[in-house]
């Protein structure tokens, strides 16, 4: 226990300094002088230039596809579709045992979401790419959608996704990953008060500067050098591996610079198929979006709906808490899953309840597909969840910093999801908060501490 204390001391007296104090970037001299090479900033003789086909429907079937106009565009020099590609679904998270594989690089019978990539033109230059990819034609036939998470958990609802059989990501818990601790319904019981309230959010865009995108070129012998900006290299590369159907050690990724991600550059997006397309070329391809296409086409943080009961005591202790939350996915899982999964372990929040109950759900609608951004399935739930706090203290008529300090963990407690709490620290920073905020607090929360019970 001395140990504990001398750490915490130590702490204070030796690290804190760095707060408050302007340390530069390694990489900020590249950057403001120019310097920096982004992946844009690789030029080779003979570059192909990839557009986009997309869907104008957020739920069709396709009929057919008519390529025979845009080949024979000026400067067309590849049409790709569904079956050029050799392995023509996967999921990010298929690498770490999350699947199934649910979501097509070119759609192939169906389109899922507003935007959906189905054709991949190249030609000698981007206008010649961009006309040509008007010329497609592509007969659909329009089919239900549904864009409300609760829609489209309810019977009847259109399947948005064939892949899962229903709308909602299937854990191994069942319809929602679940929690539970303690017995919830005996905690309303026992309250004094019980409060229950609903936060909800929408899409947002990560609006990185450098829009995403790779450059790819052939290095002879099936070797294939990309340049790219991704967030997440050695996912990408293995997932290209696999819809590719090639060994990975015949693909060289090159990232290190990003030009703002944000989580939003974290899926398999563009590399596979602009390497399809200098494999079957032998030419270099350059496949970057366009700003529309950044802010309308690739993932966003998802939309999320919390619903947050609480029982507390008039003393200000929280005896009981359950969540129901909502990730809407879009058309395809990417991270989602993974998302709603950390929002269910992070909704008890950093508070020692002993009774909670916990349901999150991954569901799926026609809207863009979703997935990582900053601390996504968790950022928008402390979100409620403070906002939750706050209105409780208010209701007990409490301070609501005393009110967190009575419901704080601390080391040695024992979190819903049945992890002993370890290295806490919470009530040592906030009662740093209270200094730093002079938002006086009474002595006794002053004298508290994350590693003493009972102090």
């Amino acid at each position: 226990m001395e140990l504990r204390k001398s750490y915490f001391a130590d702490v204070r007296k030796d690290d804190l300094h760095e707060i408050g104090q302007p340390r530069p970037r390694s990489d900020s001299p590249g950057h403001v002088t120019g310097k920096t090479a982004f992946f844009a900033d690789r030029n080779f003789p003979g570059t192909l230039h990839l557009k986009m086909v997309r869907s104008p429907h957020h739920h069709a079937r396709i009929r057919s596809i008519d390529t025979s106009e845009a080949e024979r565009h000026p400067g067309v020099v590849k049409v790709l579709t569904a079956k050029d590609v050799p392995h023509n679904v996967y999921t990010i998270l298929i690498l770490i045992q999350i699947g199934p594989e649910d979501e097509t690089v070119l759609a192939d019978g169906k389109v899922r979401w507003k935007g959906e990539p189905v054709v991949a033109v190249l030609a000698e230059t981007e206008r010649a790419a961009q006309e040509a990819a008007a010329k497609v034609k592509i007969d659909y036939e329009v089919l239900p959608a549904v864009f409300d998470m609760e829609e489209a958990l309810k019977p009847g609802a259109p399947l948005v996704n064939e892949y899962h059989g229903q709308n909602y990501y299937l854990y191994d818990s069942g319809e929602c990953r679940k929690v539970r601790f303690g017995d919830v319904e005996a905690g309303f019981a026992s309250a004094d008060h019980v409060l229950e309230q609903s936060y909800q959010s929408s899409p947002i865009e990560h609006a990185p500067t450098e829009t995403t995108g790779c450059v790819v070129a052939p290095e002879g012998n099936d070797r294939f050098t990309c340049y790219t900006n991704t967030q997440a290299m050695f996912f990408t590369l293995d997932n290209a591996s696999i819809i590719l159907q090639m060994p990975g050690n015949k693909l060289h990724f090159v990232g290190g610079t990003v030009g703002g991600g944000f989580g939003g550059k974290v899926d398999v997006i563009v590399e596979p198929i602009a390497i399809l397309g200098a494999k079957l070329t032998g030419r270099p391809v350059s496949f970057i979006y366009s700003r529309e296409e950044e802010m309308q086409i690739s993932s966003p943080r998802a939309a999320e709906k919390v619903v947050i009961k609480d029982g507390v005591m008039k003393d200000g202790r929280i005896v009981a808490r359950k969540v129901t939350g909502y990730t809407d996915a879009g058309a395809y899982s990417r991270h989602s899953p993974y998302g709603a999964q950390k929002g269910a372990g992070h909704y008890p929040g950093p508070y020692t309840i002993p009774n909670v109950w916990i349901d999150t759900y991954c569901v799926y609608t026609n809207r863009t597909p979703s997935s990582a951004m900053r601390g996504f399935g968790v950022t928008i739930g402390d979100f409620a969840l403070e906002v939750q706090m706050d209105k409780l203290a208010r209701l007990i008529g409490m301070d609501p910093l005393e009110f967190r300090f009575i419901n704080a963990y601390r080391d040695g407690d024992m979190k819903a999801h049945r992890q002993p709490t370890e290295g806490a620290a919470l009530i040592e920073c906030m009662q740093e908060a209270s200094r730093a905020a002079n938002w006086p607090v009474a002595e006794k929360f002053m004298a508290m501490s994350s590693y003493v019970k009972g102090a």
